[in-house]
């Protein structure tokens, strides 16, 4: 690591550690994120139902619905769709039903740019995380470089990640399982919004695991999926998720139990209710970010459809701009976030884990500033959001009232 990169990093680290010093101007506080999911009343019909079967998990009539009901929304065959108890859940199940647990290549690359999900997974089905940098353009792992990988003979896995929601293509991974005989596994974990509304398809024959956590767009409060088209997909997935079981009470594979619940799965049909209105109205709250923000020189708006709808972001050019507006946002108690920190790499229980030159991932996620966002944000805060972030940056712009 250059000298340069390093005092950055450490000023940043520092700045982190005073920001809890600085007092509020006691204005209204804006949470980065305040989740809204569906209101009583409408979970209600389906609390009901659960009342009346007295089936409260495994594979209830609910979460055989909603499996039903996301596969239509995904384009998909009901088969290729099972439902789990978080989106980590899903990534473990994804990966014990294609490979199972790690055997001889013990490594499993993943992008140092993640949430640390993703590393977690990898490591409970006995894997050891190797991280790996991303591209600029995409933010995402690079096939093509991958191949090239001095380790690449230990790689028994590898889970390219969407990030902030950015699907990812199948079509590449496909090509490079095929030639390197490494299976792929996909965390899509906030992609819902991008690929359900989207013309393009993005399931085949490489299992894409998805997350329903409060915080992604479309939610059960924890939750996941895993979309597969492969002929053994939901026997497989099954065994992952239900104890090795699959039409029996005898295991036959590496498993966990990762069942989604019926109150769970009530929450998803009650949001699948109500999706088209919960989409307009995080839709419209991004493009008012984005026309308030489309002339700063310091920094660019990205929101969806380039990202998921709950993740609205601003890039900063420099690490220095980011810290003036970190500092203004703190002083004026408007929530932000860094979504993946600074990398999995740096975090404590992953520090010893193989990882070559990141600096991509370090440079975005020093730079990348998570926005607030919630389906009822007021155009009024999202101003003074905006507001708040230009006087920072020193931004020769019309205020916006």
């Amino acid at each position: 690591m250059s000298e340069k990169a390093r005092s950055q990093r450490e000023l940043c680290c520092s700045h982190r550690r005073a920001e809890i010093k600085i007092e509020t101007s006691g204005k209204e506080e804006i949470p980065v994120l305040h989740p809204m999911l569906p209101k009583v009343k409408d979970l209600l019909p389906y609390l009901l139902r659960i009342e009346e079967a007295r089936i409260y998990s495994n594979f209830g009539t609910l979460s055989v619905e909603l499996e039903r009901r996301l596969a239509a929304k995904l384009d998909v065959a009901v088969e290729s769709v099972i439902c789990t108890n978080s989106g980590t859940s899903a990534i473990i199940a994804a990966i014990l039903a294609t490979t199972g647990p790690a055997s001889q290549k013990r490594l499993a690359a993943c992008p140092a740019f993640t949430f640390v999900a993703t590393a977690v997974a990898a490591e409970r089905c006995g894997y050891k995380p190797l991280f790996v940098d991303v591209e600029p353009e995409t933010w995402q792992l690079s096939p093509q470089a991958l191949e090239k990988h001095p380790r690449l003979n230990e790689i028994g896995l590898v889970i390219p990640v969407a990030p902030f929601g950015r699907p990812v293509r199948l079509e590449p991974w496909l090509e490079f399982q095929s030639r390197t005989g490494v299976q792929v596994v996909i965390d899509c974990a906030a992609s819902f919004a991008c690929i359900s509304e989207s013309l393009e398809r993005w399931f085949g024959e490489i299992p894409v695991a998805m997350s329903f956590h409060a915080t992604k767009s479309f939610a059960t409060g924890e939750g996941g999926a895993v979309v597969w088209k492969h002929p053994e997909a939901k026997k497989r997935l099954t065994q992952a998720i239900n104890f090795g079981f699959f039409g029996t009470r005898e295991s036959f594979a590496s498993s966990i139990n990762g069942k989604m619940s019926e109150y769970h799965a009530a929450v998803g049909l009650a949001e699948l209710d109500g999706w088209h209105n919960k989409f307009t109205s995080l839709k419209l709250r991004g493009e008012w970010y984005r026309s308030l923000l489309k002339r700063p020189q310091n920094g660019y708006f990205i929101g969806y459809p380039d990202v998921d709808l709950n993740y609205p972001l601003y890039c900063c050019k420099t690490l220095e701009n980011r810290l003036l507006i970190q500092e203004a946002f703190t002083k004026e108690g408007v929530g932000f976030r860094f979504w993946y920190g600074d990398g999995l790499h740096r975090h404590g229980f992953y520090r010893d884990a193989p990882c070559g030159d990141v600096s991509c991932s370090e440079d975005l996620a020093t730079r990348l500033i998570g926005l607030p966002m919630a389906p009822d944000l007021t155009f009024a805060n999202i101003a003074r959001i905006c507001n708040i972030l230009l006087d920072a940056s020193g931004e020769e712009i019309e205020r916006v009232e």
